[in-house]
């Protein structure tokens, strides 16, 4: 295949997202400059100004991106802490002939729909629920569940919602890791743990990465879960943008907060790929094999040194005759 034949196939990707993504975020961008003309009008862009940014970073709304930022990444850390684990046992612990299954199971919650399931856990948390009256009962606590419309409620309910995100790329890249590579790791003598850190995570880093960026960024423009969970303790950007759009009729202001937004979203993404770089630099320059002349090398490291001495371990008899 040659390569115009390989890129006219990536014309229809192309176009889609040229299409669905680009030109829509142009245009969210360009109606941010604007200002809303009068009661009945939306947008209007014949002045271009920055005061919609400067409106957007006002005191009261920059609380609100400050509980979105909070809620965000409390979530995709949660989701990270639960389904890690989740996906390891799937991945490396259950039966092969049941992986199918499990995968399936994870996925049920996606056949429901997104605003049914957040109003379920609305059912379920209300202080005249079922599960508050089975609590009283059995003497847990002594009234009322007092967690709807609290930002512990909607934590709940956006790990809950975007958990199937985490565990569905983290199984596999836990399952590309295959037992081969596990097996040499316990055969040099390294533990469960040792295995696990310094073997099948880096390995399935590529999936962590894939799993937080695919909770992170649609969790921090999510509205309804704040909505019907949170309440006036809930609010979230995508809460003021869509009421700016839908009710305000402030097409302006709503960009400038989506805008905002997407900033924070790239920035908190960059400032997290930086920590996270920092943390691992001294476990990566440890670990780092020098290839070269033996003499002129570093001092051998742990792992170095088992690889050396596994190479300078004297032949058996039966190779030093046929040698």
């Amino acid at each position: 295949m040659s390569k115009r034949s390989g890129a006219a196939l990536a014309i229809p990707a192309w176009a889609w997202l040229l299409i669905f993504f680009v030109a829509p975020v142009a245009m969210v961008i360009w109606f941010s400059f604007g200002y809303k003309p009068g009661i009945f009008g939306t947008h209007a862009n014949d002045v271009l100004s920055f005061d919609r940014y400067a409106e957007a970073m006002s005191p009261t709304f920059f609380a609100t991106f400050q509980n979105t930022l909070w809620v965000g990444i409390g979530g995709t850390l949660l989701c990270l802490v639960v389904g890690l684990p989740v996906a390891y046992w799937m991945a490396v612990k259950a039966s092969p002939a049941r992986r199918g299954l499990l995968v399936a199971l994870v996925m049920v919650p996606f056949w429901t729909n997104f605003l049914v399931r957040t109003i379920g856990w609305q059912v379920i948390l209300a202080p005249e629920g079922w599960l508050s009256t089975t609590l009283q009962q059995v003497g847990l606590i002594g009234g009322p569940l007092d967690i709807l419309y609290t930002r512990g409620a909607v934590l709940l309910g956006v790990v809950y919602n975007y958990l199937p995100l985490m565990i569905l790329p983290l199984f596999v890249a836990f399952d590309r890791v295959g037992p081969p590579l596990r097996e040499a790791s316990k055969d040099l003598g390294a533990g469960k743990w040792t295995t696990f850190f310094r073997v099948t995570l880096p390995l399935a880093r590529p999936g962590v990465v894939a799993g937080v960026l695919l909770v992170f960024i649609p969790l921090m423009g999510d509205y309804i879960t704040a909505t019907v969970l949170g309440g006036a303790k809930g609010n979230m950007v995508g809460q003021l943008v869509a009421s700016q759009f839908q009710t305000a009729q402030n097409w302006a202001l709503g960009s400038a907060m989506a805008v905002l937004l997407i900033i924070v979203i790239m920035l908190t993404v960059a400032v997290g790929a930086l920590v996270v770089w920092l943390v691992t630099l001294p476990f990566r320059s440890r670990n780092r094999l020098v290839i070269g002349d033996a003499a002129h090398a570093a001092p051998a490291r742990p792992v170095t040194t088992a690889i050396a001495a596994i190479r300078s371990r004297p032949a058996p008899a039966d190779e030093e005759v046929s040698a």
